[in-house]
């Protein structure tokens, strides 16, 4: 299993590398689509923090053909847009239950960094978790190549997956 997960990671980085430097004219479609999520309990918030990361040129076409807009997730300008549709398109392609109970994400903020498009919630008040279910359909709707990856820590034992489309049911025991 650590071989794989290494395998994954690596591949992972790999296509987020390979466009560090080019202009936007000279790139290339990607050989992989990954987005990663990452599900981290912080015992002492009593909360979950929750990051999406995607390619941002993937994530900002998912969002201008869901929401019919012409967005720059570069601009200052559309900061207001993106902070009104990430939101709502997360709400409706990832949801989590804990024990049973489905949890409300509440929206924290995004960035982008070089290739990458980073966004950020929360649950709060979740003292523990012993069973998280997640159905992730993450960029799903941008291609049928999409893979999406998450890593869940409660307790200080992470677990990981990986759904390649169209699977997106994960289950994680703690």
């Amino acid at each position: 299993m650590g071989f794989v997960m290494n395998f994954l990671c690596m591949m992972l980085l790999l296509p987020f590398q390979a466009f560090k430097n080019e202009p936007p004219a000279e790139r290339l479609p990607h050989p992989f689509y990954i987005a990663v999520t990452e599900i981290n309990q912080n015992a002492a918030a009593k909360s979950l923090e929750i990051s999406c990361k995607f390619f941002a040129d993937d994530f900002e076409q998912t969002i201008e053909k869901n929401y019919r807009t012409q967005l720059d997730i570069t601009a200052a300008k559309d900061k207001a847009s993106f902070d009104k549709f990430i939101p709502d398109y997360v709400a409706k392609h990832l949801q989590l239950v804990a024990d049973g109970k489905p949890l409300q994400l509440n929206y924290v903020g995004f960035e982008k960094e070089k290739e990458s498009a980073y966004c950020y919630f929360e649950v709060q008040n979740l003292a523990s978790v012993k069973q998280l279910d997640a159905t992730n359909t993450l960029l799903y709707d941008f291609t049928s190549e999409q893979i999406n990856i998450m890593h869940v820590t409660v307790g200080g034992k992470r677990q990981s997956t990986k759904l390649d489309n169209p699977a997106n049911k994960a289950s994680f025991q703690f």
